[in-house]
């Protein structure tokens, strides 16, 4: 065979196949045996564990990012010097209506959010400053990082804050999110949810949790919700429906209350989830 010819035939010959984004991914079924492993160890040794473990395997960024050496002290007057600082009225309640932000009307299931924050105790917790950020119906962020083909909405940001009252109750107006795959495993999905962050009197002591919705067929297959291994602090991350709190053709109502210390503490998310 000539060199032409073995030139020809090499470039004739099939090209070795791109490998899928998901080559070396886990599937779902090996990621639920995993969770399904973990759980049922910690049952057998009886620990009730209500928060996230920090390096539970089927979630695996968590293996990657959760600290590894022992936290250093910080002066927490020196910390307030330089934080940022803001009064009651730098915080406007239209800023709780997460749907007028813009000139046209968000697409989705309008829904409000409201509860009640309280310690360990039942004790209001006053003043508090909640936020909540959130993907919009379609399951898209607004942020370069996310990708995924879904439509962003012109009318969405996604992102809200308020102050608790005297009763420490706290109220959102907002979209119903949606789903959204993300890159742990093949063919992984993200249950809908709500990030909810709260500062506490100083802004050393934010602290962040995610609220999910009731009867999400991804619960049992989400490693992040998952890795509260307590099934009672699980359901406590899940709103209920609210009928009371739906208004006449208008919007749906959730409940969610948060509680900060004690062994009904609400879940809070440890250094490095931000999925």
């Amino acid at each position: 065979m000539s060199r032409q010819h073995a030139e020809l035939a090499e470039l004739a010959e099939p090209a070795e196949p791109a490998q899928p984004p998901t080559a070396g991914l886990a599937s779902q079924s090996a990621i639920d045996r995993e969770i399904e492993r973990i759980q049922a160890d910690e049952a057998a040794s009886g620990l009730t564990r209500t928060q996230s473990r920090l390096d539970f395997a089927p979630y695996r960024s968590s293996l990657l990012r959760h600290p590894t050496k022992d936290l250093h002290h910080a002066d927490p007057e020196g910390v307030e010097l330089v934080a940022p600082v803001f009064g009651e009225r730098d915080v406007d309640p239209l800023e709780a209506d997460l749907t007028i932000q813009h000139d046209g009307e968000p697409i989705g299931e309008r829904i409000r959010i409201s509860g009640r924050i309280v310690d360990g105790d039942g004790r209001p917790v006053r003043r508090q400053l909640v936020e909540i950020w959130q993907a919009n119906a379609a399951g898209r962020y607004i942020h370069k990082r996310d990708q995924h083909p879904a439509p962003i909405d012109p009318n969405f940001t996604g992102v809200g804050r308020t102050l608790t009252d005297d009763l420490g109750r706290y109220s959102f107006v907002t979209i119903k999110p949606g789903p959204y795959p993300w890159g742990n495993h093949r063919n992984a999905w993200r249950p809908a949810h709500v990030h909810f962050s709260l500062f506490g009197t100083e802004f050393t002591q934010r602290m962040i949790t995610q609220m999910y919705f009731p009867s999400d067929p991804l619960f049992a297959l989400d490693p992040i919700l998952q890795s509260v291994t307590d099934p009672a602090a699980r359901d406590r991350l899940v709103a209920r429906y609210d009928h009371d709190r739906s208004e006449h053709e208008w919007l749906l109502g959730y409940t969610w209350d948060i509680v900060l210390t004690g062994s009904h503490a609400t879940r809070m998310e440890q250094e490095g989830d931000d999925v």
